[in-house]
């Protein structure tokens, strides 16, 4: 089922939730809301559930106006954060619930329902649990089992709010690629909400982030991460360092660097803003480039296979951090206090519309 919202607008007494939003989710996509706290995205979930009306717009499933439909009317399937099972139902009386408590006339079988749920057991690979109750079960456990609740009464979107933001960080990194899996097994329509940057990245078929009610970026992960639209989006996605200067004629003077600029050919010297991905500064002994900016090693720290490195600019003394790959900085063997030069092999840079 497709999922068309055509600018939807809410507000909380004078705080405005969403400005004017309008997204199209095509039929069996999986799509990830991201964004800090505030910007919206449950909002805008709610909305699609029915669980919120919108002050203005609609919502059309299939192509067809759903905005007044009521929350049972919409086959959604809802996935909470703290996985709302009942306690005093075991695993698969849970699982079952939204089939027994049907209309009489829509409600299935007793057979029909136990082969449904063993069915969703095997799925979420909790066979061997069914007799337990919530309790019992770990986090990630309960988790795939209010998936499979969700997924029993047979929901054209699935709704996700934040399914993992519970969890600690090794289960959050496996469920989230068992919900690809499984997502490719069931190709339901799914809209999962998000402010885990790296979640969004390896789970969704595409990305929207938002901020502030609005939509800032859509696209696929490849797309947002490598090209994003506004300095808001590329600070959001991954560690950032920012350099201030000013963009003249297609030239950039930044870091104490002059740097070419032509996309900013037009700007007279205007202020401007670059930003460089950690991961996107090369550190070198000897100065090999126009480009390339003194600095000193002022903290080393390994995380797993990168070293993080702190550089300190004569500039203001000001500080930013690279991350190098183990190898590269075990080549480079580098020590506190030493005399470096930092050179970004990739940056982004903004001119007029940015905000600090």
């Amino acid at each position: 089922m497709s999922i068309d919202i055509e600018g939807v607008s809410k507000t909380f007494g004078g705080f405005a939730a969403l400005s004017d939003v309008s997204l199209k989710v095509p039929s069996g996509e999986l799509v990830a809301l991201l964004g800090p706290s505030g910007s919206g995205k449950t909002s805008l979930l709610r909305i699609i559930a029915g669980l919120e009306t919108p002050d203005s717009g609609r919502i059309l499933f299939n192509g067809v106006e759903a905005t007044k439909r009521q929350v049972q009317e919409r086959q959604v399937g809802f996935v909470f954060q703290h996985y709302a099972l009942f306690r005093h139902m075991t695993v698969f009386e849970n699982i079952a619930f939204g089939l027994t408590v049907k209309p009489r006339k829509e409600r299935p079988g007793k057979k029909e329902i136990r082969d449904k749920v063993l069915t969703l057991l095997k799925l979420i690979q909790l066979e061997q649990l069914a007799d337990r109750y919530p309790a019992q079960l770990s986090g990630g456990q309960r988790q795939r089992v209010a998936l499979a609740r969700a997924l029993a009464v047979e929901p054209q979107v699935l709704l996700l709010d934040e399914p993992f933001g519970a969890l600690d960080a090794k289960v959050r990194v496996e469920l989230r690629r068992w919900l690809r899996r499984l997502h490719d097994e069931i190709h339901v329509t799914s809209v999962f909400v998000t402010h885990d940057q790296e979640e969004a990245l390896e789970v969704a078929d595409r990305i929207v982030v938002m901020n502030q009610g609005r939509i800032e970026q859509q696209g696929t992960p490849s797309e947002v991460y490598d090209r994003p639209a506004t300095p808001f989006v590329f600070d959001f996605l991954g560690n950032v360092n920012l350099f201030q200067g000013r963009a003249h004629k297609g030239t950039v003077q930044m870091g104490g660097v002059s740097l070419s600029s032509p996309e900013h050919a037009s700007a007279n010297d205007a202020p401007a803003v670059g930003y460089v991905r950690s991961h996107d500064i090369a550190i070198e002994r000897e100065s090999t480039d126009p480009g390339s900016m003194q600095a000193q090693v002022r903290y080393l720290l390994s995380v797993g296979p990168l070293v993080r490195v702190d550089l300190t600019l004569p500039e203001g003394d000001r500080t930013i951090e690279v991350d190098l790959p183990r190898e590269e900085a075990d080549r480079l063997q580098l020590t506190i206090g030493e005399k470096v030069y930092a050179r970004a092999r990739k940056m982004r840079v903004f001119v007029d519309d940015y905000q600090i």
